[in-house]
């Protein structure tokens, strides 16, 4: 999805109305918060948007053209409402009809609702979702989950005898965001096991940690003892953000010294030759205080 601006033959930029009145199938894009949204939120909402749209119409209508330009319609305090245009009709003539423009964005806002809305309870998942789609699900929740009571409203629209009319609509709140950030990042974790050994909730205790962030999925230079795995030190891998914040945040600001300190994890074990070489954490269920030793 592109973001343009153009001129007509003489030059001049086209005004909004004169746009919509040539563009009877849109999307708007409504975001409401409490608080200002962080910029790359912001864009992350948008960037996710249009890889869905993207992925629908490569699916189901592959013979569509895939631009789409954007113009903002009106930004006001604590709401951006943007105008989606999927389809460049002042500078390519589309070879569908206006009737049909309206009934593909109503199954692309009703498909992409239902989707996302697949992880607003506990356990949801969508079945054929992969990686890149749940990245996609979670750039476009973050704006809503990061604020204390947002929302975010996509709607189908299109213009009849000088009237907007939505077509249809999706919206989520900042709990459902929220719920659908854990459930992705369950369902993220679920997809990235492979050719491991997996053991839940076991005890882990840091030999050697620091503070620094990490690049997720790489060694972190920490080792971490699991006895109910493994009677050596191994090196420790986060596999999940959600895990990682946790865990950095007993390391850098709890009062409490994190080696006496247990954290009760899943891990998935990485194997060389059969034998453990390090561990991958994917979810952390509880800390707790270490007995001291007699």
């Amino acid at each position: 999805m592109g973001i343009s601006t153009w001129t007509d033959d003489s030059g001049r930029k086209p005004t909004y109305s004169e746009i919509m009145g040539g563009e009877p199938a849109h999307l708007i894009l409504t975001i409401d918060t409490k608080q200002p949204i962080e910029v790359g939120d912001f864009v992350s909402s948008f960037t996710a948007l249009a890889s869905q749209y993207d992925r629908f119409i490569r699916a189901e209508y592959p013979d569509l053209a895939q631009d789409a330009d954007i113009y903002v319609r009106e930004v006001r305090a604590g709401s951006i409402v943007v105008d989606l245009l999927p389809w460049a009709t002042a500078m390519f003539p589309l070879m569908i009809s206006d009737m049909e423009q309206v009934l593909v964005l109503e199954q692309f806002v009703t498909t992409y609702g239902r989707r996302i809305g697949s992880y607003f309870g506990i356990g949801g998942r969508e079945k054929d979702a992969s990686k890149s789609d749940l990245r996609d699900f979670t750039q476009a929740v973050a704006a809503i989950a990061n604020d204390p009571d947002a929302s975010a409203t996509l709607q189908a629209a299109y213009f009849e005898d000088g009237k907007k009319k939505i077509k249809t609509a999706f919206k989520f709140t900042t709990p459902q965001a929220r719920q659908a950030q854990e459930q992705l990042e369950n369902h993220k974790q679920e997809l990235e096991r492979k050719d491991v050994a997996d053991h839940a909730r076991v005890l882990m205790v840091f030999r050697q940690c620091n503070v620094r962030d990490v690049i997720l999925g790489k060694r972190t230079g920490e080792t971490v003892l699991i006895e109910d795995v493994s009677p050596k030190e191994l090196p420790l891998i986060y596999a999940s953000d959600l895990a990682e914040q946790r865990i950095k945040h007993e390391i850098r600001e709890a009062e409490d010294n994190v080696f006496k300190k247990g954290f009760v994890v899943d891990v998935n074990v990485q194997l060389r030759g059969g034998r453990p070489v390090a561990y991958r954490v994917t979810n952390l269920h509880q800390v707790i205080d270490l007995p001291d030793d007699d």
